[in-house]
């Protein structure tokens, strides 16, 4: 199993992440970037198979927000 992890303090909104990879990302009403099906948290957390496009979503962040554990 893989990790996603992103770290919403430093989300600047810009929507990268749920563009490239839309697949794991959405925009919250609060203007970030949010993890499907997980709670909004600080640091939010999500478990896959497969990373699929998680990896050009940690490459689009300006801010280098998003993590993957392999």
């Amino acid at each position: 199993m893989a990790k996603i992890k992103l770290e919403r303090e430093k989300c600047i909104g810009c929507g990268s992440c749920a563009a490239v990879c839309p697949k794991y990302f959405e925009m919250s009403e609060d203007g970030k970037s949010h993890l499907r099906g997980v709670n909004q948290q600080i640091m939010e957390e999500l478990e896959v198979e497969k990373l699929e496009c998680a990896e050009s979503a940690v490459e689009a962040c300006p801010v280098q927000c998003i993590h993957v554990e392999k």
